[in-house]
């Protein structure tokens, strides 16, 4: 089951986080699966953990509702 991230919630936990691409890189999570994930594609479950994780948020703070 594949999961949409809320590009406008993602956004602002970024900010919060202060967190760049190299950031999410050094975090294990490459370009190429932000750029799905910002164009609205589903992501995998995981994935999604991987990026809140990297925030410090929890997914649902990230997900589509």
């Amino acid at each position: 089951m594949g999961m949409k991230l809320n590009r406008q919630k993602f956004s602002l936990a970024r900010a919060r986080a202060c967190m760049g691409q190299k950031d999410f890189e050094k975090a294990g999570i490459p370009k190429g699966t932000l750029c799905r994930a910002m164009s609205g594609r589903s992501l995998k479950p995981e994935t999604l953990g991987k990026i809140a994780k990297a925030l410090g948020v929890d997914v649902t703070e990230i997900i589509e509702d």
